[in-house]
């Protein structure tokens, strides 16, 4: 919490020298200069403590458009797509910490940053050794694999939400726009909805 401005004229009374020429009733005319100039200290006090949250992408809101800016967001698939302040300080999030891979887990936890649950299915082609049940794949489906998410993801809001954010949220398209962004260049990502 900051110095409010009882605190700032205080202050500034403080610092008056003594006397009948320097009064400190309220209803004075320097009295009431020095509590306007009070205001204005607390309310800059205010600013400077809000640019504290400002600097940490987590809790940013008047600085969240210059934060994406730098973390080359929205990604261009998401560009059309509304998304809530949460959402997007999620992905600022993502972007910034991320080391990037190619593991399984590093794409499930992709899909939990942005709010889904999803498990991965990975192919390999028919061989001589297969089961009779075994789908007939070639060699390309060395290079597939799907993920299994949700029909319809819904995503309720949470405590660090705008004031004029929806209250839920649903769809896919963010998870496939990122998934596909991420996928190794030499794979073909399927998508597959229950």
């Amino acid at each position: 919490m900051g110095i409010t401005a009882d605190d700032y004229l205080s202050q500034l009374q403080s610092l008056l020298p003594q006397g009948q020429a320097w009064p400190r009733e309220p209803d004075a005319t320097l009295t009431q200069l020095m509590a306007a100039l009070a205001e204005e200290f607390a309310r800059f006090d205010a600013r400077t403590q809000r640019l504290f949250d400002e600097a940490d992408p987590r809790t940013t809101v008047e600085l969240l458009a210059d934060w994406e800016r730098v973390a080359g967001l929205p990604e261009a698939c998401l560009a059309a797509i509304a998304q809530t302040t949460g959402e997007r300080r999620s992905a600022l999030l993502s972007k910034l910490i991320g080391v990037g891979g190619q593991s399984r887990q590093y794409f499930i936890g992709i899909a939990a940053a942005l709010g889904y649950t999803v498990t991965l299915t990975e192919f390999r082609p028919f061989q001589v050794n297969s089961e009779v049940n075994d789908a007939l794949r070639g060699e390309q489906w060395r290079f597939a694999w799907q993920v299994n998410s949700a029909l319809i993801t819904v995503r309720a809001s949470t405590v660090a939400a705008a004031v004029n954010d929806p209250l839920r949220s649903w769809g896919n398209a963010a998870l496939e726009c990122v998934i596909s962004k991420y996928s190794p260049a030499h794979t073909k990502v399927l998508f597959a909805y229950t």
